[in-house]
């Protein structure tokens, strides 16, 4: 057995005094004696446990994840706060403050999806990724810096953002006039479509991956096909595609459909109050133009009346002199 000998002495050699008994006289314990007693310190399963777990090495498990991934092992991965800085000085501007934070979450959990061993995009991936862009960066006040904030976001984590816009196109327009039901069929691997070939390699890998940006993609096709854009009714709908059509784990995907309901709600209201802001400053400004205006025109008006009087003081004295 590897486990230390050592290690077993050391424990039953250790004093059992409490504050009310005695120390016993040490024992010389014997590891036999430890796996043989009525109650035993360990068991031989628990030994073997800890031999394996003395023995391990990084990658080389005799399992078919391992033997899938093991040469992995080691390798060096970008961090989050690498993907933060490329994506700072791709972009070159500051970001409005209040689409900071919602950046700054974007950046990070694409970036950790990304870097991921078991990630592999497909067009539903990039159809989930342009719908929350788009959603987030609809209404940025500056929409060059919102195309800037896009493009520094895929770049810097290794993405390419024409074949994302591509494969997201294609399947929207794949999507168009289809029903709910033809979806389903669809993601149960039936035909040849897009989201057929999707459905097919997800259900043939095993160890799959599942992201929000995939899970947003079908709340995509929802839309597309008209089921109503409700967190309860699109829960249901997840439920169905994912569970029963793909036949995988949907607790997660119908989590991410009721997160993406209550951003787009916090964002449908954070563009009401930027609209808002937006009339009232438009307001300001016309009844600053207004009183400009007024201003403008009595002054005129002095102007005109000014004039009247020194042209009238000019004709008096011009008469009075030739009286004179």
């Amino acid at each position: 057995m590897k486990f230390s000998r050592t290690l077993l002495s050391l424990i039953a050699a250790a004093p059992a005094a409490t504050a009310f008994m005695a120390s016993p006289s040490p024992k010389t314990i014997t590891i036999s004696s430890l796996l043989s007693s009525p109650a035993p310190f360990f068991s031989s399963d628990i030994s073997q446990a800890l031999d394996k777990e003395l023995s391990y090495q990084p990658g080389k498990a005799d399992t078919p994840f391992a033997k899938k991934y093991g040469h992995l092992a080691g390798a060096q991965i970008r961090t989050v706060a690498e993907a933060f800085s490329a994506f700072t000085d791709k972009l070159g501007t500051p970001i409005n403050a209040l689409y900071k934070g919602i950046c700054t979450d974007l950046v990070g959990s694409l970036h950790l999806i990304v870097v991921n061993a078991r990630f592999n995009p497909d067009a539903l991936f990039s159809l989930g990724l342009v719908n929350s862009l788009n959603l987030v960066l609809k209404n940025y006040p500056e929409q060059d810096t919102a195309k800037k904030i896009k493009s520094a976001m895929l770049e810097s984590v290794g993405l390419n953002e024409a074949k994302i816009d591509a494969e997201a196109a294609m399947l929207e327009e794949w999507a168009k006039g289809k029903s709910k039901e033809e979806i389903s069929s669809a993601l149960k691997g039936e035909g040849d479509s897009p989201l057929a070939e999707i459905a097919k390699a997800a259900k043939g890998n095993d160890w799959w991956m599942y992201s929000k940006f995939f899970g947003i993609g079908l709340v995509r096709l929802m839309e597309i096909v008209g089921v109503e854009q409700d967190m309860s009714a699109a829960y249901d709908v997840m439920e169905e595609w994912v569970g029963k059509c793909l036949e995988k784990p949907y607790y997660t995907a119908c989590s991410d459909s009721d997160l993406y309901f209550k951003t787009k709600g916090k964002l449908d209201m954070m563009e009401t109050m930027m609209k808002e802001i937006e009339i009232r400053e438009k307001k300001r400004m016309a009844d600053r133009l207004e009183a400009k205006a007024e201003a403008a025109i009595r002054a005129a008006e002095r102007a005109v009346k000014l004039q009247d009087e020194i042209d009238k003081e000019a004709a008096k004295e011009a008469a009075k002199e030739t009286v004179v």
